[in-house]
């Protein structure tokens, strides 16, 4: 009776959507309207430096290539419950990028989430978010994508069941979920404050993944920075909650960890949070990650939207281990054994990290989340930055270890460094595989 009630919620409500995409159909703002930068707008190579800074802090590049492909030419698949898209080539191209596209034609793709010939956006593209930018920034980026090596590629079509191939029934959806202004400064804040927060709601769209998603995929703004999940990997908790978000954190540990995908006592980045540091993130000024962390500091706390994860901050197991020597060697079964021959000459027994403090386990969420969910991901996928640098590097292990071990081998790892009973099942590799 439960999944038919869910089964019934969900028809109703795609309904609702499609019956508001009709009337969107008329009102959505699908005509071109002129665009104009402002007075204080910068020229020449300040507006390509300007147009570079953001086209960074917005992450253009990590969605926009696809693997083993041209930085900015597109190709990367979005796997969705309903289907796969792909992101576009967004180099300067005349045939297959924009090279060819206006102002404002690229103004109203990146607020309003419509291509150049009038077709509706899937919101795999943050628009959600860039709908908040200043007209001045989303030329600016405009004219910095104008500068870049035009790349022929031309973009995959999209692979939707219906009816969520219907682009026009997109219309409904933005017309519920899109914001209708641009982000608006808050005279009663600090000027670093705003700056956070534009980086953090606008530019950076930390939303988009730390946000969990309602069934139409929207964000429950509700829950805003709560946690989400982003392809299997659990976006975690960046509100200011003491007991699984980043409330007991220091400015310093938040700014270490933005800046540089690590913080002692919480662990190491990895997936697409290390992905956005790399690329993104630590190539920020300190001025705006401390103004991120300025904002962060005043999000209202929130309950994780996921179950698990609450950092224990007495570990006995991994407190009673020396860096070489398990706390009660033969304890841990078959996760032990792998750990030892795989983990430990990098992890070391008490977590701290051998070789270099990115290894350091103790205090990550990873390893504190009884559904393992992110860190079997890590050891299947591995970890680097985008030039594979060995000192930074985890490998990977998906070919290594059948499901069954890593399954043993996260269990093992959740009981040791994160004193809580591992629920990871052979089958839940399997799907992550």
């Amino acid at each position: 009776m439960r999944h038919l009630s869910r089964f019934l919620f969900v028809v109703c409500s795609l309904a609702v959507v499609a019956a508001v995409g009709v009337a969107a159909f008329f009102f959505w703002p699908h005509d071109l309207a002129a665009v104009e930068a402002s007075a204080s707008q910068p020229h020449g190579a300040d507006l390509i430096a300007r147009g570079r800074y953001l086209t960074i802090a917005a992450d253009c590049e990590a969605c926009h290539t696809g693997p083993g492909g041209q930085p900015f030419a597109g190709g990367l698949a979005f796997k969705l419950p309903f289907g796969t898209i792909y992101s576009p080539n967004i180099t300067p191209d005349n045939d297959t990028g924009i090279g060819s596209w206006s102002d404002a034609e690229f103004v109203r793709a990146v607020r309003s989430g419509v291509g150049k010939h009038g077709e509706d956006l899937y919101p795999a593209f943050p628009y959600t978010s860039y709908a908040l930018l200043s007209t001045d920034d989303i030329l600016a980026i405009k004219a910095y994508l104008g500068k870049l090596k035009p790349v022929s590629n031309r973009s995959r079509a999209s692979d939707l069941s219906f009816p969520f191939n219907q682009r026009w029934a997109v219309r409904g959806w933005k017309l519920l979920f899109v914001p209708w202004g641009q982000f608006k400064v808050d005279d009663r804040k600090s000027a670093e404050w705003n700056n956070g927060a534009y980086l953090v709601e606008a530019l950076a769209h930390c939303g988009e993944c730390h946000t969990p998603r309602g069934l139409l995929f929207q964000r429950k703004q509700g829950e805003a920075l709560s946690g989400g999940e982003v392809d299997g990997w659990k976006a975690w908790n960046i509100t200011s909650d003491k007991t699984s978000g980043i409330g007991r954190w220091s400015d310093d540990a938040i700014a270490s960890y933005i800046s540089t995908g690590h913080t002692d006592d919480h662990g190491p980045a990895a997936g697409a949070m290390r992905q956005a540091i790399d690329l993104s993130l630590s190539k920020l000024p300190r001025s705006d990650i401390d103004a991120i962390v300025s904002y962060l500091r005043t999000v209202p706390a929130q309950p994780s939207s996921y179950e698990g994860a609450v950092v224990s901050s007495v570990v006995p197991a991994a407190q009673t281990s020396q860096p070489w020597t398990p706390s009660e060697q033969g304890s841990g079964g078959l996760g032990e054994k792998i750990f030892e021959g795989a983990c430990a000459s990098c992890h070391g027994w008490d977590g701290s990290g051998q070789n270099n403090p990115r290894a350091a386990l103790l205090g990550s969420h990873a390893v504190n989340d009884p559904s393992g969910s992110n860190l079997v991901r890590v050891v299947l996928q591995g970890s680097s930055d985008p030039e594979g640098t060995a000192t930074t590097a985890m490998p990977a292990f998906a070919q290594a270890y059948s499901d069954t071990e890593i399954a043993a081998l996260a269990n093992y790892m959740i009981g040791h460094f994160g004193n809580q009973k591992g629920q990871v099942t052979p089958n839940d590799v399997a799907q992550a595989r």
